[in-house]
């Protein structure tokens, strides 16, 4: 098996934030572009603008309005350095390295499910660590997943992805008011007094998943780099590995049978994580990391949450 040795993580990340603002920019130009189709075609050209302004809005308001709703959603609160001891001691050992301007502040999430996530910004982020994956993990394999999403932070990967989950969204609403309109006038277009434009057609309705497919195929490549950055800083691969592995067997326990992998590959919001960890497992053990990982576990004493995950109406397993 070929084994890569990890490069400078400060030159790795310059050339990933050049890689991310030429993907920011297309993905702009992308998300204009089907927006615009998907909206021009029942409502004519001022559709366009209304996709520009769209965009420009998600742009600005995105990265603080998710953060706040996602926080909200999932009732977190903030774990305070008391409480959480180590693992503010391995979240202060990663902003020198990973380039940030301030230390990601630790949130706790009462809920069964083995999830984690970061929102914000780089300069304001906050990384939400539910209880189920506190419970689930040894420290070696907390740390993988802690860095796994301070490289998220460090590749500005939160705006991205927030912009191209807008981009999706407004897609379909759009395509869905084009589809509404297009039955509300087809009493003309049975009498005449109107024409289908057919080819338009099917692109409307094709739209909201060519949106969906950009976005997905945007995530996969950012969960890579974001594996492969977390690989550097800590010069562990085996401890993210190991992580990736416990979460799928814990994920899989509580999902009914043969739902643990329901999606086609290419619909997948991430990648699959057999292929995840063959690459990570191809990546050799960097130097030692010498992060903080004292304790036998990282769960703050007043920790809740001790019954199964349930599905909730707003879509969410908590």
């Amino acid at each position: 098996m070929t084994r890569h040795h990890p490069s400078d993580p400060r030159t790795a990340l310059l050339q990933h934030r050049w890689l991310n603002r030429l993907q920011t920019g297309l993905l702009v130009l992308t998300m204009v572009g089907i927006a615009a189709a998907a909206g021009r075609l029942p409502f004519g050209e001022g559709c366009l603008w209304l996709a520009l302004f769209a965009v420009a809005g998600a742009l600005l308001l995105e990265p603080v309005a998710a953060s706040a709703l996602s926080l909200r959603l999932y009732r977190v609160r903030a774990l305070h350095p008391q409480e959480a001891h180590e693992m503010w001691a391995l979240l202060r050992e990663l902003p020198a390295r990973a380039g940030l301007p301030a230390t990601p502040v630790p949130h706790y999430v009462p809920s069964a499910v083995v999830n984690a996530f970061a929102t914000g910004s780089k300069q304001e982020a906050s990384i939400a660590l539910t209880d189920g994956l506190l419970r689930s993990l040894s420290p070696r394999e907390l740390a993988g997943v802690l860095v796994h999403e301070v490289a998220h932070i460090a590749n500005e990967d939160l705006r991205v992805m927030g912009l191209a989950d807008s981009n999706s969204r407004l897609t379909s609403l759009l395509a869905l008011m084009g589809q509404i309109a297009i039955l509300l006038s087809l009493p003309a277009q049975l009498v005449g007094a109107a024409e289908v434009y057919w080819p338009g057609l099917l692109l409307l309705a094709a739209s909201p998943q060519l949106a969906l497919l950009a976005q997905l195929g945007l995530s996969r490549v950012r969960e890579f780099d974001a594996d492969r950055l977390a690989a550097e800083l800590t010069g562990d691969p085996q401890g993210l590995a190991s992580a990736l592995a416990k979460i799928e067997r814990v994920r899989r326990a509580w999902l009914w049978p043969g739902w643990g992998n329901p999606e086609p590959s290419c619909l997948r919001t991430r990648p699959a994580t057999q292929e995840r960890i063959a690459r990570l497992l191809t990546l050799a053990p960097g130097p030692a990391s010498a992060l903080p990982l004292r304790a036998p576990h990282f769960l703050p004493e007043s920790a809740l949450a001790t019954r199964p995950p349930r599905w909730r109406p707003s879509g969410l397993w908590r």
